[in-house]
């Protein structure tokens, strides 16, 4: 049975949570990244002003990703650009790793974007991340400008226009 690639419904928002956050825990770093990891959970928290989308494989949800199409998922995030969408916490449980869900979530997320009119994609990730980074550079995203925090903590950005 393939890979459902579908909008989560409110009951689903807790267990796409906490795959999500999963999925980033091998990252986690000092308390930074544990306030993340809790942010990266509450899906029901952005779910009103973003599209939180599901990986599901025989009923269990594995994967997920929010989507910015006109709300962003943190208040002090400058606001989308006209014509911009952004992915936000695209992420696969460890244990469905390699069998092609992250690239069906983020063509996924293309084609709603598209849908919606928007005519470029945006994201960041890690330098750590570098399997992401491998795959969005395999779907057309280019490097952009890093963001680089006070703390010295570095954002890679993408990009893919048109998308």
């Amino acid at each position: 049975m393939p890979i459902e690639i579908r909008e989560a419904t409110p009951r689903e928002h807790e267990r796409a949570g906490e795959v999500t956050a999963a999925a980033y825990r091998e990252f986690a770093r000092g308390d930074d990244w544990h306030r993340y990891l809790d942010m990266i959970a509450d899906v029901s928290g952005r779910a009103d002003r973003t599209t939180i989308l599901v990986a599901v494989d025989d009923g269990r949800i594995v994967g997920s990703a929010t989507l910015e199409l006109s709300g962003r998922t943190e208040d002090d995030d400058p606001p989308l650009e006209p014509g911009e969408s952004h992915i936000r916490m695209l992420g696969v449980a460890p244990d469905a790793r390699r069998r092609g869900i992250a690239r069906g979530l983020m063509l996924a997320c293309l084609e709603r974007a598209r849908e919606a009119g928007k005519v470029f994609m945006t994201l960041h990730t890690t330098p750590m991340m570098e399997a992401a980074q491998r795959m969005y550079e395999s779907l057309g995203f280019v490097r952009g400008e890093d963001r680089v925090f006070p703390d010295g903590f570095v954002l890679l950005s993408y990009r893919k226009e048109p998308i």
